[in-house]
C-alpha cells in the first residue's frame, strides 16, 4: 500500500479525534476538526453506529496514523514483531512504533509533527551513535544515542524555538542545548499513548 499523500486533517476528521498530524496547527482553532467535528464527505454527518470489525478496524487505522501514517504492510509486521516478543502484545506493539527514529525525533522536541520529524531524517540531518541513519522508520536499540550533524544544528535550533512541547518522556533523555537524545529505556504501558485501546488491535488480527 502506497503512503497516503491526501489532507490529513481529513483523517482527524473521519475518526473524530485529533491526531496531531500538522504540528503546532492542530493546536490552535485553524484545526480541522475542531471547525468541523465530523467525519469528511457528503455523508459525514450523518454516519451509521459501527460494527464490531469496523470498530476494530478503526481502531487499528487511528494507530497507524497516529505513528506515522505507516503503510499497512509495515504495521502488520510491527503487529507480529510484538506478538512473538515475550509480555503483553499490545504494550509491546505500543512500544515498537515509540522506538522508531521518526517518533523519537518528535517525542524529542526536535520537530512539530513526526511528519516533519520524517523530513529531517530523510534529508540526512541526524546521527545515531555517530552515523548517519536517513531511514524514518530505523528502529532504535536502548542505549542508543540520536545527535545532530554540526551543520543541521542551527536549522534544528530554529525549529525547536517555534515549538510548543509538553514534558519530554521519562524513558528518553534529552539535552536541547547539545541537540543529543537517548532512547534510555522502554516506556511502561502507563507512559504510553492512553487513548489507544490496543485490544481492539489485537481482535482485529486474530480474525
Amino acid at each position: 500500500m502506497a503512503r497516503y499523500r491526501g489532507p490529513v486533517c481529513k483523517l482527524c476528521r473521519n475518526e473524530e479525534e485529533k491526531l496531531f498530524l500538522k504540528g503546532e496547527r492542530c493546536y490552535s482553532a485553524k484545526c480541522g476538526i475542531t471547525k468541523r467535528p465530523y467525519g469528511s464527505g457528503q455523508h459525514g454527518q450523518s454516519r451509521k453506529k459501527l460494527s464490531e470489525y469496523g470498530l476494530h478496524l478503526r481502531e487499528k487505522q487511528k494507530l497507524r496514523f497516529k505513528s506515522g501514517i505507516i503503510s499497512e504492510k509495515q504495521f502488520s509486521r510491527y503487529f507480529k514483531i510484538a506478538a512473538r516478543k515475550q509480555g503483553v502484545t499490545g504494550t509491546n506493539l505500543l512500544q515498537i512504533l515509540d522506538s522508531r527514529l521518526d517518533s523519537l525525533v518528535y517525542k524529542a522536541g526536535f520537530a512539530a509533527s513526526k511528519s516533519q520529524a520524517r523530513q529531517l531524517i530523510r534529508h540526512g540531518h541526524f546521527l545515531v551513535d555517530g552515523r548517519k541513519v536517513d531511514i524514518p522508520s530505523y528502529r532504535l536499540k536502548l542505549g542508543q544515542e540520536i545527535t545532530v550533524k554540526i551543520k543541521s544544528q542551527k536549522l534544528l535550533k530554529a525549529i525547536m524555538e517555534e515549538i510548543s512541547m509538553s514534558a519530554t518522556p521519562r524513558w528518553i533523555v534529552v539535552d536541547k542545548d547539545k541537540l543529543v537524545i537517548k532512547y534510555d529505556s522502554l516506556p511502561e504501558r502507563d507512559e504510553l499513548d492512553p487513548t489507544t485501546k490496543e485490544h481492539l488491535i489485537i481482535e482485529y488480527y486474530s480474525k
